[in-house]
């Protein structure tokens, strides 16, 4: 903690010279500098246009005409559409996370060949219908509230009820709960009719400290890593910026961070040494009043403070002080900021890039949109189709610019980005592994509850306490969906970690991508990796025998959604032969087959 104390008091020092001096004042209410009329012209700050209404089936060619225009002005050309197996794994993929059986894959082609906008439209609706999909989809909104079922810090001491939330946020996503009520329910829930208490922890899902020795200190830090949070995950502003000074870039003051804190300030009465939540629920005595600090320090309190919104996204006049209102302001049908972040997050796990390249700061230092008419466009078109993420994710999939083939070699990359064709997408390690347990046909289904123990590699589990490592015995409960996994702070399983997983330590708008040695020889020499390969040979040889071309095949269309080419089983054929005759048995050297399948880049990445 002292740490962080050090890092804002060196924060005060910093001016740059692209942004303004930073300030720190000893009464940040009194000394609030005003908004300038050249910050609301930034565009991430503008109201919505006006956009005229469209009719949902005319919604996708709209889509359509905005990326057709920007091509047409670079003197470019859409690439025609991809063929049905690449569409069928692609969709299915996006939708839930894993690939398509070989039967539906089968089905599929012959259903696209004779009526294909009716097989992508039944296909779409199928997929959006299944359990698998809030599963999938889950993990992108886990990202960005940072969730885990830890504390982190150095106890890192288990939350043995956060897995309620994450249940609670697959099922509203199965159920396609209106995406404003679900952020509702979120911020409010416990204070709403009919509200949804489990979904309010999403506030205390970020890390935390209950041994702290000043049990202030924890509050204050609580409640500002909970504001910085609902500014970057509803507004994709770095709102956190100004808990310390004035922000240094964008018009948001030191009292426009603490009028947001404010919202939650009954929510947060530590004890010491007992963790917050799961749920959030409001205190009435006790609560300290709700005050700016001086610089950021909680021994510095200054004047008092009521809630109010950002000034920068709308003023601060509201329905009700309390987080009620802060949930219906942020999810009001014009609020610019959100909306655009919204969907541009939709938007970017599509097609593996945000239209505004910073999704998580939307802010002045942020880069221009790609197509900043086309994100208003989508922005404007959520609350139009009922705020439903299942209609916006249909529109976005059955248009003609997502259906496009994948970006052939040497297309240059700003044509790409133009959407000139579809950019190939690797994906995340979560989908890696449920692909690999759903390729072997061993995935189990089972639904909810606690976290998962897995395994660990002895150098990973050798690094945590005591009982921060147990297992679950039961083979089936370990060949469960990766959400399902216990979410630990300080030891992600070594191929979520590796693949770029997020370390919930504060709110992830947009995974990294690395491309690192250790992913390669994780995927080639690890205990799961050869195990889903000595499954998939030991299934293809009790099906096929030593018939190398049938085995061949099969793996193919399993792992690969189609079927080999003749060169592929000349060289497949080959490979098995040779590997036979140096291992000295038939069926390891089809699991060697299948390990080299499980590492290729079709398997990895979706076109």
């Amino acid at each position: 903690m002292k740490a962080l104390h050090w890092l804002s008091l060196l924060c005060l020092a910093v001016t740059s010279a692209q942004g303004r001096a930073i300030r720190a004042s000893s009464d940040p209410v009194k000394d609030e500098p005003p908004i300038a009329e050249k910050d609301r012209q930034h565009w991430a700050f503008k109201p919505l246009s006006d956009a005229p209404n469209q009719k949902n089936d005319q919604a996708g060619q709209n889509l359509d005409a905005l990326i057709r225009a920007r091509l047409a002005a670079a003197g470019l050309k859409p690439s025609p559409q991809a063929d049905a197996a690449t569409l069928i794994r692609r969709i299915t993929f996006d939708l839930i996370g894993l690939p398509p059986a070989p039967e539906e894959v089968a089905v599929f082609e012959v259903e696209f060949k004779t009526a294909p906008a009716a097989a992508l439209n039944a296909l779409v609706d199928r997929l959006l219908a299944s359990p698998r999909y809030g599963e999938h989809w889950a993990q992108w909104w886990l990202d960005i509230a940072r969730f885990a079922e830890t504390d982190g810090f150095e106890h890192d001491r288990e939350r043995n009820r956060a897995w309620q939330y994450r249940d609670w946020v697959i099922a509203a996503l199965n159920q396609d709960q209106p995406f404003d009520d679900f952020v509702r329910q979120q911020i409010a829930g416990d204070l709403l009719p009919e509200g949804e208490v489990a979904a309010t922890g999403f506030l205390f899902s970020g890390p935390d400290m209950p041994d702290l020795n000043n049990q202030d200190e924890r509050r204050h830090v609580v409640l500002n890593e909970i504001t910085s949070t609902v500014g970057s995950a509803f507004l994709g502003l770095t709102i956190g910026c100004a808990q310390c000074h004035d922000h240094a870039y964008d018009p948001v003051s030191q009292a426009d961070f603490y009028r947001l804190r404010a919202f939650f300030n009954q929510a947060v009465v530590p004890k010491s040494d007992r963790q917050l939540g799961p749920s959030v629920r409001e205190f009435t005595e006790g609560v300290p009043a709700s005050v700016v600090y001086v610089r950021g320090d909680f021994r510095r309190p200054g004047p008092e403070i009521r809630p109010g919104f950002p000034r920068i996204g709308g003023g601060l006049e509201m329905t009700a002080a309390d987080r009620t209102g802060l949930a219906r302001w942020i999810t009001r049908a014009d609020n610019g900021l959100f909306l655009r972040a919204t969907v541009n997050r939709l938007w970017q796990q599509h097609f593996g890039r945000p239209i505004a390249p910073t999704p998580g700061d939307l802010g002045l230092q942020s880069e221009e949109p790609t197509h900043p008419e086309l994100l208003d466009w989508l922005a404007a078109e959520l609350p139009r189709q009922g705020w439903s993420l299942k209609r916006l994710h249909k529109l976005i999939l059955m248009s003609d610019t997502y259906q496009q083939a994948t970006q052939p070699p040497g297309m240059d990359a700003a044509a790409v980005d133009l959407y000139a064709a579809m950019p190939r997408r690797r994906v995340s390690g979560e989908v890696l592994r449920d692909a690999m347990l759903s390729v072997t046909g061993q995935l189990h289904f089972k639904a909810g509850g606690p976290g998962v123990h897995l395994p660990l590699p002895r150098e990973v589990s050798g690094t945590l306490l005591k009982k921060q490592a147990p297992v679950v015995s039961a083979a089936s409960e370990q060949r469960r969906r990766s959400i399902y996994v216990f979410a630990r702070r300080n030891a992600r399983q070594p191929i979520f970690e590796l693949f770029d997983r997020p370390d919930a330590l504060a709110s992830c708008s947009r995974r990294q991508q690395s491309t690192t040695a250790p992913q390669a020889l994780l995927l080639m020499n690890s205990e799961f990796s050869l195990e889903m390969a000595a499954t998939l040979a030991r299934q293809a040889v009790a099906k096929h025998g030593s018939d190398a071309a049938a085995i061949l095949t099969w793996v193919t269309e399993r792992c690969f959604s189609r079927k080999p080419r003749d060169v592929e089983v000349a060289l497949g054929q080959d490979f098995i032969r040779e590997q036979t005759m140096l291992t000295g048995s038939f069926e390891a050297a089809v699991a060697d087959y299948c390990l080299a399948v499980m590492n290729a880049n079709e398997f990895v990445y979706v076109d």
